[in-house]
């Protein structure tokens, strides 16, 4: 079992309804999800481009996955994250929207945000009492991804190489892509389907508790809660 905390808008909202009919599953209900029909994109292809990123439900990333460290209980995690949502406050970002990061599809902010690097970074250390070390094998298989010295220190200690100076907020909307003709078409689909959410400022105004129940089972939502902070 794991746990990770993840940003994501209620169950109910637009960002989400789009993010999850993208994916073809929502982490809040289980529910599966007939995708969009894309243009120059086959329905088979979607689901194949989208399968790793539906396991992980629409969100972006701010405390990765993680094991319970030894003496800590579901419980602890509960309250470490209750407690650290009613200390963090609700704000706004300029606007979402799909970008390559590399060679996979995301929605991204639209402008630099050092609130939203803030947040994430004290996401990172607030909740680490909870995380088991890493093991051997997830050191090794980190490093694969020929990490700078910097990113390996991170990840030796704080289980994660990408945060801090090297976080980027996005919401996963694809495996890697190669092919520059397929990579256009589907940035070009995802700006239509997001439609309605882009051009418009986005709140951050929630994190979602997840969990793991085994390995390589869909993550899924077992807490949401409002940021609750004094206003900045």
């Amino acid at each position: 079992m794991r746990y990770s905390v993840y940003f994501t808008h209620p169950q109910a909202a637009k960002l989400t309804e789009l993010g999850s009919q993208w994916l073809g599953r929502s982490a809040f209900s289980e529910t599966l999800f007939d995708q969009p029909r894309l243009k120059d994109i086959f329905a088979e292809r979607l689901v194949s481009i989208t399968e790793s990123p539906r396991r992980y439900g629409f969100h972006a990333t701010m405390k990765p996955p993680f094991h319970l460290a030894d003496g800590k209980t579901p419980e602890d995690v509960k309250t470490a994250f209750d407690t650290f949502a009613r200390k963090h406050s609700a704000f706004e970002i300029d606007g979402l929207a799909p970008n390559f990061l590399g060679n996979f599809l995301a929605l991204t902010p639209t402008s630099r945000s050092e609130q939203l690097s803030k947040l994430a970074s004290d996401c990172i250390r607030e909740l680490d009492h909870l995380r088991a070390p890493l093991d051997v094998s997830d050191i090794a298989r980190r490093r694969k991804a020929k990490l700078t010295p910097e990113q390996d220190a991170y990840m030796l200690q704080w289980g994660y190489p990408y945060i801090f100076e090297h976080f980027h907020f996005h919401m996963t909307l694809s495996t890697h892509l190669n092919d520059e003709i397929e990579r256009a078409a589907l940035k070009a689909a995802a700006e239509t389907h997001f439609e309605p959410i882009m051009h418009q400022p986005v709140a951050i105004s929630h994190l979602a508790l997840c969990v793991e129940p085994e390995a390589g089972a869909p993550f899924q939502v077992i807490e949401i809660r409002p940021l609750q902070g004094p206003a900045i």
